[in-house]
């Protein structure tokens, strides 16, 4: 189980979701857990609810303007003197091809999802090495690992992994260790809401079922402690089998030529 006594962490999309789970977790292992969100109060409220032995607090962020960020480093450096852990973790979701995906939606999922990162990168690498060092993690997804219909979404998820590699080329001798998390299917309001295509991914998944939250975070807080001390610049999958051939899976099933995965 990572040790995560005494480290300041900053979680982004910590209000709701995956994020908050990471905050809950963060704080369980006797971290300080900074929930970042453009929802101020719902990470507010979110933070004030965390059971020790750490302990949680909140930040107005958005993740896609500058001055956002900048604002939030010059507030944790002044509070906090220190940030030892990064998770990108906010993101927003469009499931359009090439041909039905406007520009406007187009820009608006990169601003989320690539933009964010990239400038959380920017604005708290420099900041975790000031303090001695630390780990960030990127959240990227499976989609990130084969080819995918969603446009947007897959490209700003595949440009999540490059960032990872660039940072962490570039902040390694500062002592900052950069990876990615890649999530399968994640069982959460959002993708239950579609049954049809929740079904699907859970016969797309090899493991036979979507991951909960936890699972995501365990990952995570793993990658943030010393144990995953000479892990850097690495691609993590936790999608149950996903990016390793789900479409085989389904083919090979099909045909007899495997046996149902466990449920």
């Amino acid at each position: 189980m990572p040790d995560m006594a005494g480290k300041v962490v900053l979680v982004t999309g910590g209000a709701r979701g995956q994020g908050a789970e990471e905050v809950r977790r963060l704080a369980g292992r006797g971290a300080h857990a900074i929930a970042g969100d453009v929802r101020a109060a719902d990470a507010a409220e979110l933070a004030g609810s965390v059971e020790g032995p750490g302990s949680a607090s909140a930040i107005a962020l958005d993740v896609a303007a500058e001055d956002s960020w900048r604002q939030a480093a010059e507030e944790i450096r002044a509070r906090f003197g220190r940030l030892d852990g990064l998770v990108n973790n906010a993101g927003v979701a469009a499931a359009g091809t090439v041909s039905g995906t406007s520009f406007e939606t187009w820009r608006d999922v990169m601003r989320v999802n690539l933009d964010g990162v990239f400038l959380g990168l920017k604005h708290c690498c420099p900041l975790i090495a000031d303090s001695g060092g630390g780990a960030v993690a990127n959240i990227g997804s499976g989609v990130a690992l084969v080819g995918y219909h969603t446009a947007a979404y897959a490209a700003s998820k595949w440009g999540v992994r490059s960032l990872t590699r660039s940072a962490a080329l570039e902040f390694a001798h500062r002592g900052v260790r950069v990876n990615a998390v890649h999530p399968g299917l994640v069982e959460t309001p959002m993708t239950t809401s579609n049954p049809a295509q929740f079904d699907a991914m859970v016969q797309a998944t090899p493991w036979g079922r979507a991951a909960d939250v936890g699972e995501i975070a365990e990952v995570v807080l793993f990658l943030l402690s010393d144990a995953a001390g000479f892990i850097t610049g690495a691609d993590i999958p936790v999608d149950g089998g996903f990016a390793s051939g789900g479409l085989a899976k389904r083919i090979a099933e099909s045909t007899g030529a495997l046996t149902s995965p466990p449920g």
